[in-house]
């Protein structure tokens, strides 16, 4: 891994912004140099949300994603605004529960039906953040142990063991 950009995206309320500095924590706890940064619409739940992670072995020059290698599109609203910052060749992960329209593109797509998923496995949409993390640190190549460590740092020990479960399912499904 030179360098990888990361947008994860959907609405307030999805976890985007935990998933991102989970990831962005597991990078570090990988060795790599990482930048995060988040944006969320003003009312927060059910507006726009992003979050964005430059993962790099060098020192990071500009802060924020420009072409994105890897999106993650946890709504249709999310897909249809930033599938055309992902690069030709990227990796285009979505939540198949909410994203039933994927234009035509030449990215590697995984479909995942993450809320669906968390709903049944979980009795709650809430994990579906973690189900898409999952496929996501599979697809870059961050370690489950450094992820593992940051679920547990990032959200506390209470609620680690069943996101690290829904975590775990979403490696699986990718």
């Amino acid at each position: 891994m030179k360098k990888i950009e990361v947008r994860i995206s959907g609405l307030g309320g999805q976890g985007v912004v935990a998933a991102g500095q989970i990831l962005g924590r597991a990078a570090v706890y990988d060795g790599k140099n990482v930048v995060q940064t988040q944006s969320y619409g003003a009312e927060a739940r059910g507006s726009a949300a992003k979050s964005e992670v430059i993962i790099s072995n060098d020192k990071i020059g500009f802060p924020a994603v420009r072409k994105s290698d890897v999106l993650a599109a946890i709504s249709q609203e999310a897909l249809d605004k930033y599938l055309k910052d992902l690069k030709e060749e990227g990796v285009l992960i979505v939540d198949s529960t909410y994203v039933k329209k994927i234009p035509e593109t030449r990215a590697k797509t995984y479909k995942i039906p993450a809320t669906e998923e968390a709903e049944r496995m979980f009795g709650a949409k809430i994990y579906a953040n973690m189900l898409i993390l999952g496929a996501l640190t599979k697809t870059i190549g961050i370690s489950v142990k450094a992820t593992e460590k940051a679920i547990e740092d990032t959200l506390g020990k209470k609620v680690a063991d069943i996101n690290k479960e829904a975590f775990r399912k979403g490696r699986s499904l990718s």
